[in-house]
């Protein structure tokens, strides 16, 4: 059985949309459940869960607070309220398409082997792209994913987006729960909670897969296209990296510094290239999203 968690953080405006799109895929509703996991909201959170169950009785549907504030600490009840073998983490501002859960389920049955699966991730606007995003900052701000149309594993530096992976429920009996140091508290951005996870399944190699029709429809509303987002962001990517690196241990910070001095100068190539190209909106940005990153990275402040 699939147990689809959710994790929600005052995501009213969109929290329906995302249960009615689990709720009409082509997929029985006795072969899954909905686990909701309401992260201490202030909004109507909770009245778009009565109205989702009255508009859908038939879909099982479970609803819990966890009140200590966290991501991680969120994500961390849905493993232990959970009773499916597959846990499948889609995200409260997104939608999936129909055969979402179908591909989910049958690969599981044909790869008994692989232990977690992720798909695309589709950015849906909500007004229009800026100019100034690139390939590399759609990534950044959306979430954005497409691996090809083929099934495949993910490659060595490539993972599933945390708001669209399926797990089997065994690895976190082998890897642990998310660390709670990690993941977004409220409004802060800190995250890496799930990069932490599928780095420990690859030193345990476990397998881990992309689907390409395990499609989720990313909604990216006017504010997360703000410069001050943007910077807050990418800083708390650097923090997060920190925290993560410095909890194994030193040695991994240190190692991270260097991978840190290699992205500086790809983003500087990629800078020039996008300049080249006429397009140096482009190109600065990637010089500010290093700048930040490496600002948190390093302990430093952000202005």
């Amino acid at each position: 059985m699939l147990s689809i968690i959710i994790c929600t953080y005052n995501r009213e405006k969109y929290l329906y949309n995302c249960l009615k799109s689990i709720a009409e895929n082509y997929f029985p509703a006795k072969d899954y459940e909905i686990v909701l996991i309401n992260n201490n909201s202030t909004d109507n959170t909770e009245g778009e869960c009565r109205r989702f169950q009255a508009d859908f009785p038939a879909v099982p549907f479970r609803y819990f607070v966890e009140t200590n504030q966290g991501l991680s600490f969120a994500r961390n009840r849905g493993i232990t309220e959970a009773q499916g073998d597959i846990l499948v983490y889609v995200d409260d501002d997104a939608t999936i398409n129909a055969e979402y859960l179908k591909t989910i389920a049958d690969f599981f049955v044909v790869q008994p082997t692989v232990m977690a699966v992720g798909g695309p991730i589709i950015p849906n606007y909500e007004t229009a792209e800026p100019t100034w995003i690139s390939h590399y900052t759609r990534t950044l701000i959306t979430g954005y994913k497409y691996n090809g149309n083929a099934i495949k594993p993910f490659s060595a530096g490539d993972f599933p987006g945390g708001g669209n992976a399926a797990y089997r429920s065994i690895v976190f009996s082998k890897t642990g729960l998310f660390n709670t140091e990690l993941g977004r508290k409220g409004n802060s951005l800190v995250g890496a909670e799930e990069k932490d996870i599928f780095d420990k399944m690859r030193q345990m190699n476990m397998p881990i897969f992309y689907l390409p029709k395990m499609i989720l429809y990313h909604i990216i509303p006017p504010s997360k296209l703000k410069k001050d987002y943007f910077r807050r962001l990418t800083y708390s990517i650097g923090v997060s990296e920190r925290l993560r690196t410095l909890a194994i241990s030193k040695t991994k910070y240190l190692k991270r510094l260097v991978v840190e001095a290699v992205k500086w100068a790809g983003g500087i190539v990629l800078c020039i290239g996008f300049c080249l190209k006429m397009q140096p909106q482009k190109g600065w940005m990637l010089i500010l999203f290093r700048w930040y990153v490496s600002k948190g990275v390093l302990g430093f402040k952000v202005d």
